[in-house]
C-alpha cells in the first residue's frame, strides 16, 4: 500500500479489503493490522493516505457497531474479540482522527471527519472540535460531512445531545448560512429529535431546496434546447460492456450500477430526511411532489426512486405521486423517462392510473425513430421505450403487444419480452406461438443460467393457451434426454397448469414420476394428478414425498385430491407441529381440503399462529381463508388488524391483493344477523329478487305478497315495511328504483359480499378500490355523498340505525342515472341535501 506504483497500491488495497475486511467483517488479522495502517496514515510522505484513512474509518465503524457485548465467532468457530479489540484501539487513537480531520489534504479530511463522531468519547471536546471544523472548511462536501457527523455524535453520546442539537438549531436558522448547509442542519436536527418535527419543518426544507435548485434555462431555439432541456444523459458503463456476457447478466449489473447512482447533490440529504419522516406520509408526499416537479433534472431523476420506496413500503392512495412519476415520461429526457417507466412497472397494480401516460409515451415516433422503437439503435431511447412497454404488459394492456412481437420476431432483447409476456393474456394468440418456437430452440445440452427455459415455460403457463402443450411436452422430453432436471421440472409444472388439456402428454409425464431427483419427481407427480386424476396411484407417491424437502408441494397436491387422500391425514397432522411456519401452513390447508369442517378449529388455530409468527405467510393464509367461507369467522379480528397496518406486506402486487381479500372477507364474515333475512339475487341493470325494473305497481304487489303503504311524493313511493323494501316509480308508472332497508330488508350480494347493513366506509372502499378496480365500471357520487356503480344500476346509500349508519342498496334504472335532475335528486327518504 506504500508502493510508489499506483497500480500496485490499488491492487494491495483491494486485496486487503477482500482478505481482511470482506463485506465489512472484522477478523483477528484485521485488528492485528491496525497499528500498521495507522503508521501508514500518519506518514505525511505516504501516497494515497486518504484511502488508508477511509479504510481505518470503515474498520472502526464496523467494529463499534458490532461491539455490542455479545459473543462473536471467527470463521474457524473459535470465540473472536476482534471487534472489541478494534473498537478499543480506535478510541485509543481517536486523536489521530482529530489530526486527520485537520490535515492539509482536503481528501484526507473528507475521509476522516466521520471518525470524530465515532471514536471521540469526550462529548464536550467532540462538539467543540466539530463545531470548529465548519468555519475551517471551504469545500461543501466537507462542510456537509461536519453537519452530519455532529448528528452522529448526538445520537451516539447522550451527553452530547443537547449541545449538538442547539448547534444544529442555530445553523438551520442562520439566514446568512448557505442554503445547503441550512438544509443539512434542518434534516439532521430532525434525525436527532424526530419528535420535534413540526408543521413548518417540511415547508422550510422545501423553501431551502428551491433556493438550491437552478432555474430552468430559457429555450429560445433548438440549439439552446438541446443544451439546456434538463436531461439526464447517464448511460451506464455496464450497459456498454456486454461482450461475451449473457444479456440478463449484463442488465442486472447495469441496473445495480444505475440504482446506486446519485445525480443531485441534495439526494443523500433528502433520503435521510425521508427515513426520518418515516410514517409521516402526507409530509413525505408534499416533499416528493416538490422533488418530482423540480426544474432540476437530476433532482427529478433521483426523486423517482424515493417515490418508489415510499409507494412500495406504505399503504395508501398514492395516485398523486404515481401521476407525478408519469409526468417524468418525457421523450426529450429518455434516461429519466426510463427510470419513471421502470418504477411504474414495478409498482403494478397501483400504477394503473398511469396507463394512458405510459401508452402515450410508448407509441412509436415513426417519423423520428422508425416503426420499431423496441429495437432503436440509441441505447437510452431503446431502454426508455422497452420499460414503458413492459409496464403496459404488466397491466395487461394490449398496446404493449407490438413491442413484444418486435422483440420476439427480431430477437432484440427478447429475454425482456419473455419476462412480461405472461402478464399480457390479451395477446396470447400471437405470443404463444412465438414463445413455443423459442422454447423449441432452447439448447438443453448446454448448462444455462436458469433464465431461458424456465422463463419461457412460466410465461406459457401464465398465458394458459393449450396450444402450448405440444411445445412443453417436447421441452420435457429434450430436457430429460440431456439430464437437465430443473428445466424438465419447470416444463412439467407448466404442463400441470393445463390440466385435462395436457392429457396427450401423459406418456412423457409418467416416467419422471419415478425419478431419483426429488424436485423432478415432485413436479412429475403433481402433473400426473393434474392430467390423470388417479388417487390410487398418486396418493402413495405423495405420501412418500411428505418425507422429503418437497413436503409442502406434496401437501398442496394431496389437498387438491381432497377426501380420497384421507390416508395421508396422520402424516399431515404431524406436520402441523413442525418448526417451520411454511410447512405448517401447507399442511393445515391440506388437512382442511381433505377433512373439511371437522378440522376447522385446528386449521384456523394453526393458520393464525403461522400468520402471527411469520408475516410473509399473510397472503397465502388470507387467500385460503377466503376459500373457507363462514368457517373462517374466528379469523375476523386478525383480518381487521391487518387492515389497520400502515406498512405493506411484501411486494406491492401481493399487498394490494392481500388488502382486497381482507376487505372482502371482513364484509362477508361480519354478518351474524343475515341468517334471519331473506336473500335476494342482484341482477345488474335488471332488478333484484322477484322485482324487475319496469314493473307496474300491481306486478310489484303480486311479486312481494306483502302489505303495502302508499307514500306518494314525486316518485309515487310505496313502502313494504314487513319486507323492508321501498319502491319508486317513474312518470309512466313503471318501477324505477328498489330500496332495501339496511337492517330489515332482504340481503343481496355482489361477488359474494353482502351489500345491506354494512359499514358505509368499508363498503365504499371495497366497491371502488376492489370491485370496480377489477371489473371496471362507471362510478358516480351523488350530492349527499352516496356512491353508485351505474353499469350495475347500483346505488349505495346509508341509513341510521340507532347510533350508527349502515348501508342500504338501491337498484336504479339507467335513465335516472343519466338524467342531471335525477342524478341530484335520486329517491331519498328524508330532507333533500
Amino acid at each position: 500500500m506504500a508502493s510508489p506504483d499506483p497500480g500496485v497500491r490499488e491492487r494491495a488495497l483491494g486485496d486487503f479489503y477482500g482478505a481482511a475486511h470482506h463485506q465489512g467483517d472484522v477478523y483477528a488479522c484485521t485488528a492485528a493490522s491496525l497499528p500498521f495502517l495507522f503508521a501508514l496514515a500518519d506518514d505525511p510522505t505516504a501516497p494515497d493516505r486518504a484511502s488508508i484513512v477511509a479504510l481505518l474509518l470503515s474498520i472502526g465503524r464496523e467494529s463499534v457497531e458490532r461491539d455490542d457485548g455479545g459473543i462473536r465467532f471467527a470463521p474457524d468457530g473459535t470465540v473472536s474479540t476482534a471487534c472489541t479489540d478494534s473498537a478499543a484501539m480506535m478510541r485509543e487513537r481517536a486523536d489521530a482522527f482529530v489530526a486527520y480531520a485537520a490535515d492539509a489534504d482536503p481528501v484526507v479530511r473528507r475521509a476522516a471527519i466521520k471518525g470524530l463522531g465515532l471514536f471521540l468519547d469526550d462529548a464536550g471536546r467532540a462538539v467543540e472540535i466539530l463545531g470548529g471544523r465548519l468555519p475551517a472548511e471551504s469545500g461543501i462536501v466537507e462542510r456537509l460531512l461536519v453537519v452530519e457527523t455532529m448528528a452522529d455524535l448526538a445520537l451516539r453520546l447522550p451527553a452530547a445531545r443537547t449541545a449538538a442539537t442547539v448547534w444544529l438549531d442555530a445553523l438551520a436558522d442562520d439566514t446568512e448560512a448557505e442554503p445547503d448547509i441550512r438544509l443539512a442542519a434542518l434534516v439532521h436536527r430532525a434525525r436527532c429529535v424526530p419528535e420535534a418535527i413540526g408543521v413548518r419543518t417540511v415547508p422550510t426544507a422545501i423553501d431551502l431546496l428551491r433556493r438550491l435548485t437552478p432555474a430552468p434555462r430559457t429555450k429560445t431555439d433548438e440549439k439552446v434546447r438541446g443544451a439546456g432541456s434538463g436531461t439526464c444523459a447517464c448511460t451506464s458503463a455496464a450497459e456498454t460492456a456486454s461482450e461475451g456476457a449473457p444479456p440478463p447478466i449484463v442488465a442486472a449489473f447495469a441496473d445495480m450500477e444505475r440504482h446506486n447512482r446519485v445525480l443531485a447533490p441534495t439526494t443523500a440529504l433528502l433520503r435521510t430526511f425521508h427515513r426520518v419522516l418515516d410514517h409521516r406520509l402526507p409530509e413525505r408526499t408534499i416533499l416528493l411532489t416538490e422533488q418530482l416537479r423540480s426544474p432540476d433534472p437530476a433532482t427529478r431523476y433521483d426523486a423517482i426512486r424515493m417515490a418508489q420506496d415510499l409507494i412500495g413500503t406504505w399503504r395508501g392512495n398514492h395516485a398523486r405521486l404515481v401521476m407525478l412519476i408519469a409526468d417524468c415520461l418525457l421523450p426529450e429526457d429518455p434516461s429519466t423517462a426510463a427510470a419513471a417507466a421502470e418504477t411504474l412497472g414495478s409498482l403494478v397494480p397501483v400504477t394503473d392510473v398511469a396507463r394512458e401516460a405510459l401508452a402515450t409515451f410508448a407509441a412509436p415516433h415513426r417519423t423520428a425513430h422508425g416503426p420499431d422503437m423496441w429495437a432503436a439503435s440509441d441505447p437510452l431511447l431503446r431502454r426508455a421505450h422497452q420499460e414503458a412497454v413492459m409496464a403496459l404488459a404488466r397491466l395487461d394492456d394490449a398496446r404493449a403487444l407490438p413491442g413484444l412481437l418486435t422483440a420476439l420476431d427480431r430477437d432484440v432483447d427478447a429475454w425482456r419480452a419473455v419476462q412480461v409476456a405472461g402478464h399480457l393474456r390479451s395477446g396470447a394468440d400471437e405470443l404463444v406461438p412465438r414463445l413455443c418456437r423459442r422454447l423449441a430452440a432452447v439448447d438443453h445440452s448446454q448448462q444455462e443460467f436458469g433464465f431461458s427455459a424456465k422463463a419461457l415455460t412460466s410465461a406459457l403457463a401464465a398465458l394458459g393457451d393449450p396450444v402450448a402443450v405440444p411445445a412443453l411436452t417436447q421441452a420435457v422430453t429434450t430436457a430429460l434426454r440431456h439430464e437437465q432436471w430443473h428445466s424438465a421440472a419447470s416444463a412439467l409444472e407448466a404442463l400441470a397448469s393445463f390440466g385435462a388439456d395436457a392429457v396427450p402428454a401423459l406418456d412423457v409425464v409418467r416416467p419422471p414420476a419415478d425419478a431419483q431427483d426429488v424436485d423432478l419427481r415432485a413436479a412429475a407427480t403433481a402433473a400426473l394428478w393434474a392430467l390423470e386424476r388417479d388417487p390410487a396411484d398418486i396418493v402413495p407417491r405423495l405420501y412418500d414425498l411428505l418425507g422429503s424437502h418437497r413436503k409442502s408441494d406434496a401437501a398442496d397436491v394431496l389437498g387438491r385430491i381432497g377426501p380420497p387422500a384421507a390416508t395421508a391425514l396422520p402424516r399431515l397432522e404431524e406436520m402441523l407441529t413442525a418448526g417451520y411456519e411454511w410447512t405448517r401452513l401447507h399442511a393445515a390447508i391440506a388437512v382442511w381440503d381433505i377433512a373439511g369442517e371437522a378440522e376447522a378449529d385446528t386449521v384456523i388455530r394453526t393458520l393464525l399462529e403461522v400468520w402471527e409468527k411469520n408475516e410473509a405467510t399473510a397472503h397465502h393464509v388470507v387467500t385460503f381463508l377466503d376459500r373457507m367461507g363462514p368457517a373462517a369467522a374466528p379469523a375476523l379480528p386478525r383480518l381487521q388488524a391487518e387492515l389497520t397496518r400502515a406498512r405493506r406486506n411484501r411486494g406491492v402486487a401481493h399487498d394490494e391483493e392481500l388488502q382486497r381479500t381482507c376487505r372482502t372477507l371482513q364484509l362477508r364474515l361480519a354478518v351474524p344477523q343475515d341468517s334471519e333475512r331473506k336473500h335476494w339475487e342482484l341482477i345488474p341493470g335488471t332488478g333484484v329478487g322477484p322485482l324487475r325494473l319496469g314493473m307496474s305497481p300491481a306486478e310489484v304487489a303480486h311479486a312481494l305478497q306483502e302489505p303495502v303503504t302508499p307514500v306518494g311524493g314525486p316518485y309515487a313511493q310505496e313502502d313494504f315495511a314487513t319486507a323492508g323494501v321501498s319502491v319508486f316509480y317513474d312518470d309512466a308508472g313503471h318501477l324505477a328504483c328498489v330500496a332495501l332497508a339496511a337492517a330489515t330488508g332482504p340481503q343481496t350480494t355482489l361477488a359474494g359480499v353482502p351489500l345491506a347493513g354494512r359499514d358505509p366506509e368499508q363498503m365504499e372502499q371495497w366497491l371502488l378500490e376492489d370491485y370496480a378496480a377489477e371489473h371496471g365500471g362507471t362510478i358516480l357520487f351523488t350530492l349527499d355523498g352516496s356512491f353508485a356503480l351505474t353499469d350495475l344500476g347500483l346505488l349505495i346509500r346509508s341509513q341510521r340505525i340507532g347510533d350508527i349508519r349502515l348501508t342500504r342498496p338501491l337498484i336504479v334504472i339507467e335513465d335516472w342515472f343519466e338524467s342531471t335532475y335525477h342524478r341530484d335528486h335520486l329517491p331519498l327518504e328524508g330532507p333533500q341535501p
